[in-house]
């Protein structure tokens, strides 16, 4: 892309979970934009290191674990220090556990504790980082990436993943209204299935006629796709989609 009409030149965008698939796609694409990206990483160093590597070190690396407690204000601490500034937050990190409600009681809250420490606990403190941040230099993006399962309900073995994604979609909200005066706009991104591993995962086992039943496009979401609106809605133009709740899901669920 020409640096003259880079929509992202200069601005340095922290993403979660970014060593592969989604965040792999959006760390790509906010570099070809202009963006200095800081690639978050929990345990794939060296995913993290290669995706370094193909931005010509125009970004960070940052590694920390999201599933304890500490761990989103670890992760802000040091990106701050490497980039001096942070621009925009792209909350992309993210688990689905199993857990069948027959489990017991300490299996089945376990899952719970986890799946919302990681999607949701650890999401709303790097919200917070970045929201006091950004009240002190002028504004800033946070895009928060929700799912389908958060609109339309979920699975009886994955209850914990639909319940926190839809918390995260609230958590949007509330931010949308309470700080879009200080110049911060957060927007959620809910995804329907996507072509990553772990679709494929599912693939190998149930066939593809499984997943795409419910799609009237008949395909999945790729992760560039993602990527690309993720960009589209930290370009500082844009600025009245605050607060809203962007579904790619092919039409499989319709608001």
């Amino acid at each position: 892309m020409n640096p003259s009409i880079e929509p992202l030149a200069g601005k340095i965008i922290l993403v979660t979970g970014a060593s592969g698939g989604i965040g792999r796609a959006i760390v790509q694409r906010l570099a070809s934009e202009g963006a200095r990206p800081i690639i978050h990483y929990s345990r794939d160093r060296a995913n993290a290191e290669s995706l370094l590597d193909e931005l010509e070190g125009q970004g960070f690396i940052v590694q920390a674990d999201l599933s304890v407690a500490d761990g989103a204000a670890v992760l802000w601490t040091e990106a701050l220090e490497l980039a001096g500034r942070i621009d925009g937050l792209v909350n992309n990190a993210g688990i689905r556990t199993e857990v069948s409600i027959e489990a017991e009681h300490a299996v089945w809250r376990e899952a719970w504790i986890k799946e919302f420490q990681v999607n949701f606990h650890s999401a709303a403190d790097l919200c917070r980082a970045a929201i006091c941040h950004f009240k002190q230099h002028g504004g800033g993006r946070i895009i928060n990436m929700a799912s389908r399962a958060a609109q339309r309900g979920y699975a009886a073995d994955a209850l914990p993943y639909g319940a926190s994604k839809a918390a995260l979609i609230n958590l949007t909200k509330s931010i949308a209204r309470s700080f879009g005066p200080d110049g911060i706009v957060a927007v959620a991104i809910a995804p329907g299935w996507v072509k990553t591993d772990m679709a494929e995962q599912f693939i190998a086992q149930f066939g593809k006629a499984a997943v795409v039943a419910d799609i009237p496009t008949g395909e999945m979401a790729t992760p560039e796709e993602i990527a690309e609106l993720v960009a589209f809605v930290l370009r500082p133009s844009q600025t009245s989609m605050n607060g809203a709740t962007l579904d790619m899901n092919g039409g499989s669920y319709i608001r």
